[in-house]
């Protein structure tokens, strides 16, 4: 998936530099869907020199190259999403966790909704909202 993604990076004329290698990697192997701080904190100690802004401008370039997709859920921080396949996200209303699902029978949406309508369709988003595990047993220990 790495491999991929760099190659990806390198048809579209984007040098690899070893803070955007490790970012990519970050993205690549956490699926906690970080924010641009969330992945500064985790790099800090490896790249003292890099800005919370080289993360940011590293995110724009993956999200222009289709490796990413920003996440905007109404808080103040974007998430991102290393782009692996269609699939959708689950938000905890209390601790802001996400989680990935796939929902095949939902592949067919964007083809029915063009059918039923006539709009020629470019992308659909689904989001579903509740309560963690976590905070669920949090939340009875409580009560």
């Amino acid at each position: 998936m790495l491999d991929h993604a760099v190659q990806s990076l390198r048809e579209h004329g984007v040098r690899m530099t070893p803070q955007r290698q490790a970012i990519l990697e970050y993205l690549v192997t956490e699926h906690s869907h970080p924010t641009a701080d969330d992945i500064y904190k985790a790099l800090a100690a490896r790249f003292p020199n890099m800005s919370v802004a080289t993360v940011y401008n590293n995110l724009r370039v993956f999200k222009e190259v289709g490796l990413v997709q920003e996440m905007n859920y109404g808080d103040a921080s974007s998430r991102f999403d290393f782009v692996t396949s269609k699939h959708y996200h689950i938000i905890c209303d209390t601790c802001g966790k996400v989680v990935d699902f796939n929902y095949p029978v939902l592949d067919e949406i964007e083809s029915v909704a063009s059918q039923l309508t006539g709009f020629k369709v470019d992308r659909h988003r689904l989001e579903v909202y509740g309560t963690c595990p976590s905070c669920q047993s949090e939340q009875s220990q409580t009560h």
